[in-house]
C-alpha cells in the first residue's frame, strides 16, 4: 500500500460504513476517519475525486427508483482515499485491502471456501443492508422512541447524526425519497426477516462465518444485524441467536451505552 495514509469517508453511523472500518481494522491499516454530513455526503465524495458509479448499484423492491440511482451515481460511502486511489463500495474495499496489504486476508484460501464466502458477502451486501437499512428507517419514521437510546448511541454510535433534531429529519428523507421505508415495505421485511436470519445461522453452522478467522462477509453482514439491533422489537430476537453471538463478538455494546434504555 502507498505510503501515503489512507483516508476513509463515512456517514455516521452507517452499517455499510462500519464494515469497511471493521476490514481496515482488520488489515491494521493506519487511516483518518472522515465523517461527512449525511444528505449531502455523494456531492462530497465526487468533489473529492471519487467516481460514483454509471449504474445504479442498489435497488429496492427489484428495482432502482430515480432518486437512488441519483444517489448511486453521485457517489457512495464509504469511500477509500490511498493516494491516487479512489476506492468505493465494500466488495472493492475488500478486494483492494487484499491485493494491497495480502495478511491476514479477507478471503479463505481454497475455490469452494472462497465462493462460500462471497455468496455470504454478496447477499450481505446486496439483500440484508437494503434490508437493515429500510426497518431501521421505518421504525424512526415512526418515531426516534422505537429505537435505543433514540438512535443517539448503541453498537455502530450515533446513527446519522449526533443532533437529535437532525437525525430526526435526515431519517425522515432518507425514509420517504431514498429507500422508500414505509409501512407496507416494513411488514413484507418483518416477514421475510426470519428466513434471512435463518441463512445468517446455517452459515454460521458451516463456519462460512463466524469461524476462527473472519472474512469479508462477517465484516459486512455483522454491521448489518447491528443496525437492527436498534430497534426495540428485534433487538432481543436477534441476540438470541447465532447471529446475534456473531455481532456480540464484532460488534459489542460500547460500555457508555449499557445502561441506556
Amino acid at each position: 500500500m502507498s505510503n501515503q495514509r489512507a483516508r476513509l469517508y463515512v456517514i455516521p453511523g452507517s452499517h455499510a460504513c462500519r464494515a469497511a472500518m471493521l476490514m481496515l481494522a482488520r488489515k491494521r491499516v493506519p487511516h483518518t476517519l472522515v465523517a461527512l454530513p449525511t444528505g449531502v455526503h455523494p456531492l462530497i465524495v465526487r468533489l473529492l475525486g471519487f467516481p460514483g458509479h454509471a449504474q445504479p448499484i442498489r435497488s429496492v423492491d427489484g428495482h432502482a427508483h430515480a432518486a437512488l440511482a441519483l444517489l448511486d451515481r453521485l457517489g457512495t460511502v464509504p469511500a477509500l482515499a490511498v493516494g491516487e486511489e479512489r476506492v468505493q463500495t465494500n466488495r472493492r474495499i475488500a478486494r483492494f485491502l487484499d491485493a494491497t496489504v495480502p495478511d491476514p486476508p479477507l478471503f479463505p484460501a481454497g475455490d469452494d471456501a472462497r465462493a462460500a464466502v462471497e455468496e455470504a458477502e454478496t447477499w450481505g451486501d446486496d439483500v440484508l443492508q437494503m434490508a437493515s437499512r429500510r426497518l431501521a428507517l421505518a421504525a424512526a419514521a415512526r418515531g426516534l422512541d422505537q429505537l435505543y437510546d433514540r438512535g443517539g448511541s448503541g453498537r455502530l454510535g450515533a446513527l446519522l447524526a449526533r443532533s437529535e433534531r437532525k437525525r430526526a429529519l435526515d431519517g425522515s428523507i432518507a425514509a420517504r425519497v431514498a429507500f422508500r421505508a414505509g409501512a407496507e415495505s416494513e411488514r413484507v421485511l418483518l416477514g421475510e426477516l426470519p428466513s434471512m436470519l435463518d441463512r445468517i445461522d446455517g452459515w454460521i453452522e458451516r463456519r462460512v462465518l463466524g469461524g476462527p478467522a473472519l472474512y469479508a462477509a462477517d465484516f459486512i453482514i455483522a454491521p448489518s444485524l447491528a443496525l437492527l439491533c436498534y430497534r426495540h422489537d428485534l433487538r432481543e430476537r436477534i441476540e438470541s441467536r447465532p447471529a446475534g453471538t456473531l455481532m456480540e463478538r464484532m460488534l459489542p455494546m460500547p460500555r457508555a451505552a449499557v445502561a441506556r434504555p
